[in-house]
């Protein structure tokens, strides 16, 4: 009985084989196609406006920090000279406007460095937009399911197109398999 049993396991089994390049076979292949979006967005004429425009308000920036810095090393410096001729006090008052400028100067740097990041982001997102849009045109052209990003860092994503009629996003059925409550709007946020 049970050679009966593995000699009809092992026909199945060959059987199973033999029918997977049939299937194989009548599945179309997925297309695939990648792109390096730093080759393409740093050669975009808009690109270099846009690295021209930070740059100017960079050195703006810049100069008002050096002002602002400028006018602390003055003070500073005034304070050092007059410091034994004044009364504890007095030095204690200048001593904590010093102080204070300092910070101001150090927050002002920060809310600057944040600023200007804000507004890179704000002028590269029609620069992003218009390669997202070429990448979506040439894949369509070219009957492609997926484009991937051939290097990605952490903020960036590696799939940049996916064929929806041929790549399916399984994240609300991991999610029920999981038994953890996903709302659609938050899957698709994480596309």
């Amino acid at each position: 009985m049970q050679s009966y049993t593995m000699r009809r396991l092992g026909l199945l089994a060959l059987l199973v084989v033999a029918a997977v390049p049939a299937v194989a076979q009548q599945m179309p292949a997925l297309k695939i196609g990648y792109t390096d979006h730093e080759i393409l967005i740093s050669n975009m004429p808009e690109y270099q406006t846009v690295q021209e425009t930070l740059r100017g308000e960079f050195e703006a920036t810049q100069r008002t920090l050096q002002a602002m810095a400028d006018e602390l090393q003055g003070k500073l410096e005034r304070y050092q000279t007059q410091q034994q001729l004044l009364s504890e006090q007095r030095r204690r008052e200048r001593e904590e406007d010093i102080s204070n400028d300092q910070k101001a100067l150090q927050e002002r740097a920060a809310d600057a460095e944040r600023e200007l990041a804000q507004r890179e982001a704000e002028l590269l997102s029609p620069i992003f937009e218009m390669v997202d849009a070429a990448i979506r045109r040439v894949a369509e052209q070219k009957n492609l399911d997926l484009v991937l990003r051939i290097q990605a860092g952490p903020t960036q994503p590696i799939i940049l197109y996916a064929n929806e009629d041929r790549i399916l996003d399984i994240t609300l059925d991991v999610a029920r398999e999981l038994g953890i409550d996903v709302g659609e709007a938050e899957a698709d946020d994480s596309n």
